[in-house]
């Protein structure tokens, strides 16, 4: 579940990162998707948790999506730093949201039959 964590971390980043990059208050766009997509990532990463909804980190996918896709679509080129950041995170949750929860663990086949042993 170590990506998970990963997650979490991402999801604050994304939280504080329109105040470390100073956007300006007249973009609420960028307010909004960096706040919005930071409380989403943080909430399915959690809810990942759950046994019933382990599958739930995977809907970081359109997550990860958005902040790719509005930062190309925010701004002409060249990219400001405030949105290069959301496309570096976007890449980021693309990563860590298609790793298993159990990741760290033998294939379940393998821990069955170890446990029959």
């Amino acid at each position: 579940m170590w990506a998970r964590v990963v997650e979490v971390m991402l999801g604050c980043w994304l939280i504080i990162s329109p105040f470390i990059f100073g956007h300006p208050e007249s973009e609420v766009g960028r307010w909004l998707t960096d706040m919005a997509c930071g409380t989403l990532v943080i909430a399915f990463a959690l809810l990942s948790y759950a046994r019933p909804l382990r599958h739930a980190h995977l809907l970081t996918i359109l997550v990860g999506f958005w902040l790719i896709g509005f930062a190309f679509l925010a701004e002409p080129y060249p990219v400001p730093p405030a949105l290069q950041n959301d496309v570096m995170l976007g890449l980021l949750l693309l990563m860590m949201c298609i790793l298993p929860n159990e990741a760290t663990e033998p294939p379940l086949a393998w821990r069955r039959y170890a446990d029959s042993q």
